[in-house]
């Protein structure tokens, strides 16, 4: 079957979900010996970058599922998955879905103790881990047994694995969690049908350009990346999965293997902000799309710059330079980015503009009380949408705190214009309360210290609140180049606005590697906040 039929009959497809996009697609007439995908490791013995055929990507699924339900897995067994390479995760999740069980898919980053906790916290019946993860797991308690390496899961017999588990819409399909900033991080748990929300809404619209050769760049256990396999195989489209997604190692595999699109959060960008683009052949790219937090202005205009896409003009489709930039703004519990922007070269709506929301999506700015607040003013995002998580696995009480007058409300803090367009300001945690009235946002800060410091790449703001008022202390990453003994206190004041500004207390420039963050890249501010109020001015 062609592609754009396809596409159309999977969009309509009542019994197809997150948890069998495979299948389905095989089963509408899809060629095996189509794409499928590609990692950027060996998978049992087929070569690292070498594509696997939509065919060999089944038969490696079913060699384990059957390995796995030789252990005694079922439907709806949560099983956890901690490992490195983007192939263990990505043929983990779809070997149990397979079955009807529950992957908890782990960030390969997580401190052996937060990940023995969280384990344990699942309650589930086993967990797959690579020899690296399973070694760091020894000596603590997890409840459950080792189950073995996803690698030892391919030497199962595909011939025999169970039939396909037929899911219900409201079958739990997938746990992946968030960033963990402080502690151990939330369990989100998907559906089958909360999980392809999303994408049944895309595969009914147009292909976008940039769709059929994708380079995932995202983490490979994040939600944002179990969205993107099941797009790519709805679209028929080639996908090469990174297990890495540093700076240098993405901006590689473009020149070695050319994708049209690629797929990353924003902690990519502002890594690729580091080097120098011209020095890369990047014409292969005409999409660049964000998830998660939204990117930086400086971070999009260097990369709208490269690469190049197609037109259409009145002699025809002409390539011309320059890409385009989708970002918006998603999490994990919001199954999808609830909002999208288009940024090409001669565009100019920055300011933290995420754009409008997916017509699948309803959006509202509230007041404490969870109440609409007008067009203009700031308050915290609510959302309703087919593609939200289900809930905390295991944690009712934070999933229901997470809720209010029917909208969940996503922690951060927004304000919608007269046009319909959605501006983000800050994650409420990382916002302080002035006094007055006045509220100093950490993000919008960064924003404008990027915008008016070009020899800056990145930047990190930490406003803190203690007994003597209010503080700001503003971390510069700086360009190759760039004078490190530069005072640049009064350029970045002045950047700052006259409110935030009178609270600057110094301007440090730092090495990317003192600023901590999370498992996904998430700047720990709070972490940050804590150092910088028991430290004094150096």
């Amino acid at each position: 079957m062609r592609n754009r039929g396809l596409r159309g009959v999977l969009a309509a497809d009542e019994r197809i979900g997150a948890g069998n996009v495979l299948a389905r697609v095989l089963a509408h007439g899809a060629d095996p010996a189509g794409p499928g995908l590609t990692f950027d490791t060996d998978v049992d013995g087929h070569p690292a970058g070498r594509a696997l055929t939509l065919g060999q990507l089944d038969e490696r699924v079913a060699a384990r599922a059957a390995w796995l339900h030789q252990r005694g897995i079922k439907p709806r067994d949560p099983v956890a998955v901690w490992a490195t390479a983007a192939a263990d995760m990505v043929l983990s999740f779809l070997a149990l879905t397979r079955l009807g069980a529950v992957p908890a898919l782990m960030n390969g980053r997580l401190r052996p103790e937060i990940a023995a906790e969280y384990v344990r916290r699942l309650r589930g019946v086993g967990v797959l881990a690579d020899d690296a993860h399973g070694a760091l797991l020894a000596g603590h308690d997890l409840g459950v047994p080792l189950l073995g390496t996803p690698a030892e899961a391919g030497d199962g017999d595909p011939a025999a694995a169970p039939g396909h588990y037929r899911h219900h819409a409201d079958d739990p399909v997938v746990i992946t969690h968030t960033s963990g900033t402080t502690g151990v991080p939330k369990a989100v748990l998907h559906s089958h049908a909360s999980l392809f929300a999303a994408t049944r809404h895309l595969l009914a619209m147009p292909q976008a350009q940039g769709t059929r050769r994708i380079l995932n760049a995202l983490p490979a256990p994040h939600t944002a990346t179990v969205l993107m396999v099941n797009q790519a195989l709805g679209n028929c489209a080639e996908m090469l999965l990174l297990s890495d997604q540093g700076g240098e190692r993405v901006l590689q595999a473009i020149q070695r293997w050319r994708p049209d699109g690629v797929f990353g959060f924003s902690v990519t960008w502002a890594e690729l902000a580091r080097f120098d683009l011209s020095a890369y052949d990047l014409d292969s790219v005409s999409l660049w799309f964000n998830t998660g937090d939204c990117s930086h202005e400086p971070h999009v205009r260097r990369l709208v710059a490269v690469g190049s896409r197609d037109v259409v003009t009145r002699d025809g489709v002409t390539r011309v330079p320059g890409s385009v930039f989708i970002d918006g703004l998603g999490s994990s519990e919001m199954g999808h980015s609830m909002f999208h922007i288009t940024h090409r070269v001669d565009t100019d709506r920055y300011g933290r503009c995420v754009g409008r929301p997916y017509r699948f999506a309803r959006v509202a700015v509230l007041d404490a009380a969870g109440e609409p607040v007008p067009a203009g003013e700031v308050g915290w995002l609510g959302i309703d949408s087919p593609s939200l998580f289900r809930g905390y696995w295991n944690d009712s009480v934070t999933t229901y705190r997470s809720r209010q007058r029917g909208w969940y409300l996503t922690g951060d803090l927004v304000y919608a214009d007269d046009e319909g367009r959605y501006y983000h300001l800050d994650r409420a945690v990382d916002s302080v309360d002035a006094g007055d009235g006045r509220r100093f946002y950490t993000a919008l800060s960064e924003e404008r210290v990027l915008a008016a410091c070009p020899d800056v790449t990145d930047c990190t703001v930490v406003i803190t609140s203690g007994a003597g008022g209010v503080v700001t202390d503003v971390l510069l990453e700086l360009a190759a180049g760039a004078e490190a003994a530069e005072d640049r206190t009064e350029r970045v004041r002045a950047a700052l606005g006259p409110d935030v500004g009178a609270s600057l207390r110094r301007v440090v420039p730092v090495r990317s590697a003192d600023i901590p963050v999370t498992v996904t890249g998430k700047v720990r501010k709070v972490a940050l906040r804590e150092r910088y109020l028991t430290e004094s001015p150096s």
